[in-house]
């Protein structure tokens, strides 16, 4: 486990604390696929008791960043290309109907919170601060699918989002790809600028999918 998964500011509560640490763990390695999940080293570890761990491990088993094995406990579910496949295709659905609807909704104020959150994506890839940077991309893209999303729609957008943030981070670790997100964000943002919906959203599918290709490779390379 890595010491930099507590940092950041305090939660509101104990189990979202331990919610929040057990995600930067797996996101920066220190729980890696497979790994299992030792709840009385955690509780003591982030100072909780165990009751907040065992809540946090059923969020995370309901993200799918956590696996289940009966009379054997949580592992940290592995990564495999079959999976990361199907989540992006129902992603492509969900989020191209949020972009086309957020459209109207773009306004100065929204695209000032864009533009924030893709210079913070540029500073964590220039720094190589691959949590950092897996947070304000994710401000960054929520920023458009909140505009025009209801409470249903956005709660699948999150579901499907926390199950694959850790294949994320494999992406987020190779620092071309850093780069080529930092570019394909500017578009993102262009097309957002103009209030153009097919632009939009075909710059937000070339991201999705360039990223999908690179995650596959590299599960692919280790046979997952």
């Amino acid at each position: 486990m890595t010491s930099g998964a507590s940092r950041g500011a305090g939660p509101s509560t104990s189990q979202q604390h331990a919610v929040e640490w057990l995600r930067r763990a797996i996101v920066e390695g220190g729980l890696r696929p497979g790994t299992h999940i030792q709840q009385d080293e955690i509780a003591e570890r982030i100072g909780v008791s165990l009751i907040p761990v065992r809540e946090a491990l059923k969020v995370l088993e309901g993200e799918g960043q956590l696996t289940y094995i009966p009379r054997r406990g949580y592992f940290v579910t592995e990564l495999r290309a079959a999976d990361l496949i199907e989540i992006n295709a129902l992603r492509e659905l969900l989020e191209d109907r949020a972009a086309r609807a957020a459209v109207p909704m773009l306004d100065e104020a929204v695209i000032d919170r864009l533009e924030r959150a893709a210079r913070d994506c540029s500073v964590a890839s220039t720094t190589g601060d691959v949590a950092a940077e897996l947070a304000a991309n994710r401000r960054f893209h929520f920023g458009i699918f909140e505009c025009g999303s209801g409470p249903y729609m956005m709660r699948l957008i999150r579901l499907l989002w926390e199950s694959t943030e850790a294949y994320r981070a494999l992406y987020y670790n190779i620092e071309a790809e850093r780069h080529a997100a930092d570019e394909s964000h500017a578009r993102i943002l262009d097309a957002a600028r103009a209030r153009d919906a097919d632009r939009l959203i075909a710059e937000l599918d070339e991201h999705r999918d360039r990223a999908l290709r690179t995650q596959v490779k590299i599960l692919t390379q280790h046979g997952s």
